[in-house]
């Protein structure tokens, strides 16, 4: 259990060195030695977990979606709950800074830059599809269609909002663009439940981190906090 554990922390760090790196460097430039230095690892810990500087861009592209919310009874609420805690993690987390950025690089033509909407894009697809058939959609929503014109909006929007004030409104902006976009899928009724605020994704975060104690506690990483 420890080895894994060292496993696990040791394949963080160099994510976190190479999302460091691609984010001030960009992809073309960075370099894998420059990604070993900044995570004070060797070669071979490197090579151990990704095979190439591609691979380490695919495991910075899946810490966007790297994090399991809390389900609700509307899906569209999950939808909801994607893109403002997402908004959140943009503000807060460099890993997911350098996933967006990496996607958005259009100066990386070696890298499949689609691979990383394209995981986005079927996360979308997926709770779309549910609140479908949970009737929970107006009937003319195309599901695709849909995934794709979120996906698209919450790039510009989350672009405009680091080029205007480095993302510090970001979580206004979401709140907004979902303002507009909702009306036009959503059944009214479950429209005036959904919960679009921008405390929203600090209350569902203070949830995850909950259940991750929780969790801890049972399998003995994390000691109870004392009566």
């Amino acid at each position: 259990m420890a080895r894994q554990e060292r496993a696990i922390r040791t394949r963080r760090t160099i994510l976190e060195a190479a999302a460091a790196v691609f984010d001030e460097r960009g992809y073309t430039s960075a370099t894998i030695g420059e990604i070993l230095d900044r995570a004070g690892v060797t070669k071979g810990a490197l090579y151990f977990h990704f095979g190439s500087k591609e691979e380490l861009a695919i495991g910075v592209f899946e810490e966007q979606l790297a994090i399991t919310l809390p389900p609700q009874s509307s899906k569209l609420q999950e939808l909801v709950d994607s893109g403002l805690v997402l908004a959140r993690r943009l503000r807060s987390e460099p890993l997911v800074r350098a996933s967006v950025g990496l996607a958005l690089d259009q100066g990386a033509m070696d890298l499949d830059r689609a691979q990383a909407f394209g995981m986005w894009f079927d996360q979308n697809v997926q709770r779309l599809a549910e609140a479908k058939a949970q009737g929970e959609l107006l009937r003319h929503v195309d599901v695709a269609e849909t995934a794709e014109l979120l996906v698209g909006s919450f790039s510009g929007v989350q672009l405009l909002s680091q080029l205007r004030c480095q993302r510090q409104d970001l979580e206004r902006r979401v709140v907004v663009m979902f303002e507009h976009f909702l009306p036009s899928i959503c059944v009214p009724a479950v429209l005036a439940r959904l919960d679009v605020s921008v405390e929203r994704a600090e209350r569902v975060l203070a949830e995850v981190a909950g259940v991750a104690g929780v969790a801890g506690v049972a399998e003995g990483r994390v000691q109870p906090a004392p009566a």
